[in-house]
């Protein structure tokens, strides 16, 4: 048999208090597309940070094309052909398309820079990928999609021998997913291995040939995809059964007698949207979908006092409600858990007792001064409802998987009593267990009489969790759906056409 491209043999590593890769060991085979699996924290990105020079094994070793190595940073992996596409965006914002994708680099002659021939060459890199951008835009004005594209277009400029990916659709539209996958299958037609993290099954059943999965930090088995079905790699994946799609288990409590929240013509010239109108009910999980551009965010931070309105009300209980603030937002019981939480969600210095605390730190004071004990109180007995892992007050947000970050969101939340909770893709680029988990404080918290507003790109989520949905499209509404007529067709083509199907 061929010698494998890529061998983990006996990869562990240890931080202090936790394991997060044990004893680890499988290879990968050259020119193949082989897809890591695994909830969150179950060592994938680990895995991928010790192969490629961020972190250093605590014990085990990696061979290349069966030579042993060990990069003591990055650039050495880089210098070796191994390049990574982070699910995590770098890019200097203020610096050109052209100048990113060169940074660290350039191309020089006689001390000075090549600038027409970078530009000219980031030109055809950005055709190849089919951007709408060109080389000479500002990085920080391209969507979050474009920018992850321009990352995918960094990594094909190096001649790598291997490419890994960690979630690298979680930020685009379905049209550049599928330009991404040709490109992948372009690449392993040229003989370059792919390691590929997604926690999108249907990516893993068309594009990858083998997968292996991780849990809790150990190996479970490596399966050619072909031969292998969803509820068994889900079963090994987390140990259980869990349903593949997002179901109410409970019955709905949706009260349209008793409006909650009204919104009435909501318009930002800023941020692109006009004539927003809808009623949330008491008790109601209120989906709202949309494609790529149709400014769903943008209107969910509106409402919430992060984004400047030119026109239009609001009203919680037929009481005006002005949120030109997030703390007004706050203070009127309005919650945003954000489609960014790394960055908007929580803050990455602070532990879990002051995450959660955030935003409701008035009832942890004594005098000027804020109660620890009672803020750690208060985060053990949020951690235990939200099912955090681990639960400890002291444990750095940052370091925690996304699923169980998320969970530190939404507990803040709770913990600040909010009447109307929007979770804006609440289960994106977490693991299907991490996302049953989502789903279930969902309906915890409509059973204790919030209201709900989800905003998500994945139609079977909204469809399963949903009461109503409402679609819009270039910032407007096109429909509002009741869930006797929930059919995808249907409100895909609302997002697509605006209009009936």
């Amino acid at each position: 048999m061929a010698t494998p491209m890529i061998s983990f043999r006996h990869v562990s590593k240890h931080f202090p208090g936790q394991t997060a890769l044990d004893d680890v060991s499988f290879d990968v085979q050259a020119g193949e597309i082989h897809a890591l699996l695994g909830e969150n924290g179950a060592g994938k990105s680990t895995l991928l940070n010790v192969f490629h020079g961020v972190l250093p094994p605590t014990s085990g070793e990696i061979r290349i094309d069966g030579e042993p190595v060990a990069f003591a940073h990055a650039k050495d992996a880089l210098d070796y052909g191994i390049v990574k596409v982070h699910q995590e965006i770098t890019l200097a914002p203020e610096m050109t398309v052209w100048e990113n994708l060169y940074l660290g680099s350039e191309l020089n002659w006689a001390g000075f820079l090549r600038r027409s021939r970078m530009q000219e060459a980031a030109r055809g890199y950005l055709k190849q990928l089919q951007c709408g951008f060109g080389p000479d835009d500002k990085a920080g004005s391209l969507s979050v999609g474009e920018k992850q594209m321009l990352q995918i277009a960094r990594a094909m400029m190096i001649n790598a021998r291997i490419i890994s990916f960690d979630e690298p659709t979680s930020s685009l539209s379905g049209r550049e997913a599928a330009t991404l996958f040709a490109i992948i299958r372009d690449l392993r037609a040229k003989g370059i291995t792919i390691l590929y993290i997604s926690h999108k099954l249907d990516e893993i059943f068309t594009l990858c040939d083998r997968a292996t999965v991780l849990r809790d930090g150990k190996y479970i088995d490596t399966y050619t995809v072909a031969d292998i079905d969803r509820p068994t790699l889900i079963r090994n994946m987390v140990g259980r059964d869990v349903a593949l799609f997002a179901t109410r288990h409970r019955p709905q409590r949706a009260d349209y007698s008793r409006p909650v929240l009204r919104v009435e013509k909501l318009q930002s010239e800023s941020a692109g949207f006009e004539d927003i109108s809808f009623t949330l009910h008491a008790g109601e999980i209120l989906g709202f979908f949309g494609l790529v551009g149709a400014k769903r965010t943008d209107v969910m931070r509106a409402i919430f006092g992060a984004e400047r309105l030119s026109g239009g009300t609001l009203a919680l209980d037929d009481r005006p409600l002005v949120n030109r603030h997030p703390s007004q937002g706050v203070a009127n019981g309005i919650a945003l858990v954000p489609e960014n939480r790394k960055e908007q969600g929580f803050a990455a210095n602070l532990d879990n007792a002051d995450n959660i605390a955030m935003a409701s730190l008035w009832k942890y004071r004594r005098g000027p001064f804020v109660s620890h004990v009672r803020k750690d109180d208060n985060a053990r007995r949020r951690g235990e409802t939200v099912h955090l892992n681990p639960n400890r007050p002291d444990f750095p947000t940052r370091n925690l998987s996304g699923g169980n970050a998320q969970k530190v969101v939404i507990a803040k939340w709770l913990s600040a009593d909010a009447r109307v909770v929007i979770l804006d893709e609440p289960t994106k680029g977490i693991d299907v267990a991490a996302k049953a988990d989502i789903y279930a404080l969902m309906e915890d918290m409509v059973e204790a009489g919030k209201s709900l507003i989800m905003v998500s790109s994945e139609l079977p989520e909204l469809i399963g969790m949903s009461d109503r949905i409402v679609v819009m499209r270039d910032g407007r509404i096109v429909a509002i759906v009741d869930k006797s007529e929930f059919a995808e067709q249907k409100l895909l083509t609302y997002a697509v056409e605006g209009t009936a199907p």
